[in-house]
């Protein structure tokens, strides 16, 4: 028997939205992370805003937006206000009811400086960490680097001729540069670059990060100037950073970082260099090295460092970047690998079950 078409819309529902969401949805898996990373930020929460005045959307559910953005490949902030406007899925992971107003998009813009001088990307990502360290999900003593290019919010037409050029150039010989005597009128911290010698030269900013690799999963994270010297000086100062402490590691890279300074500086750091040989130039890696076993084994697991790229690119949207300033970018990138982390970390419990 046909059913009939009548509207509904003055019926009230009794399901909350914790009733509508599917038990195995991916999200549901998310939600307790964030929830734990967020809740040992609370403190930080608090030293940002004034114990007086109006009563602010509460800082957890900005972030929990921002990080549905990310997961969904969401291209601005008002389109995810617009999708929190009818989106139980949405509205339950950030914790809205379903009666609640939903904000303007304008206060992710008022918010983010506040934000950013709190620092709170960064400690919602170490907060993760944490949590992947606390199940025995991370190595201390494998770890693979690598960089990548993130094309600047910049058109090619905007990198012109800076109208008060440095007097002694940036490169190798004190010589003026290109990008000494031009830069961006839109992004000035974006630097024309290219990848490979028969690459096109683009205005972009350059991604680092540093995998840990027993799970894949990334324990650091730059954003820099868009040279080659810089690839090397990231690669360097993260794992300075979180091998700090530990006894003696593996740094594994493609054949970019088989280079006589940034060889020498793991080996100080009491970090073998399992990186790959390079084939045009005198390699910095002998026998003593590559005999091994596990330099293999690292050679193998390097490959994984781009799945982390791969996706920030496509479903966290940073192939093409939405903000400007090195800044704010280092402040989305560090928040975009929190994602990847707690999406990764779901999947290993998923096999791990």
């Amino acid at each position: 028997m046909r059913g009939d078409d009548h509207n509904q819309s003055a019926v009230f529902s009794y399901l909350s939205p914790e009733d509508r969401i599917p038990a195995d949805h991916p999200l549901r898996g998310l939600r307790p992370v964030t929830d734990a990373a967020l809740k040992q930020l609370s403190r930080r929460f608090a030293k940002l805003y004034s114990p007086l005045g109006r009563r602010s959307i509460p800082p957890e559910q900005l972030l929990r937006a921002l990080l549905l953005q990310i997961l969904y490949s969401i291209r601005s902030e008002r389109m995810l206000i617009e999708q929190l406007n009818y989106n139980i899925l949405f509205r339950w992971f950030v914790g809205l009811n379903l009666d609640d107003s939903v904000w303007d998009a304008t206060v992710f813009t008022k918010n983010r400086e506040r934000l950013l001088k709190g620092e709170i990307a960064q400690a919602f990502f170490q907060a993760v960490l944490e949590q992947a360290r606390a199940r025995d999900l991370l190595s201390d003593e494998h770890f693979t680097v690598d960089g990548t290019l993130l094309e600047a919010w910049a058109s090619a037409k905007s990198f012109q001729k800076n109208p008060q050029p440095p007097e002694q150039g940036s490169g190798s010989r004190g010589e003026l540069l290109l990008r000494d005597t031009h830069q961006s009128t839109t992004d000035p911290e974006a630097r024309m670059y290219r990848k490979s010698a028969g690459g096109e030269f683009k205005l972009c900013h350059m991604a680092h990060v540093l995998m840990e690799n027993r799970s894949g999963l990334a324990v650091a994270g730059r954003i820099t100037e868009a040279t080659t010297q810089a690839e090397w000086e990231a690669g360097f100062d993260m794992v300075a950073e979180v091998a700090a402490g530990l006894r003696r590691v593996t740094v594994g890279g493609d054949k970019e970082y088989d280079d006589a300074g940034f060889v020498a500086g793991l080996r100080e750091l009491h970090a073998t260099p399992h990186v790959a040989q390079h084939t045009r130039r005198p390699t910095m890696i002998d026998r003593r090295t590559t005999r091994h076993p596990g330099y293999t084994i690292s050679l193998k697991k390097r490959k994984c460092i781009e799945q982390i790229f791969g996706w920030l690119k496509t479903t966290a949207g940073l192939r093409k970047l939405r903000h400007r300033g090195r800044r704010l970018i280092q402040w989305m990138f560090q928040l975009a690998l929190a994602a990847h982390n707690m999406v990764r970390m779901r999947k290993l419990a998923i096999r791990a079950a």
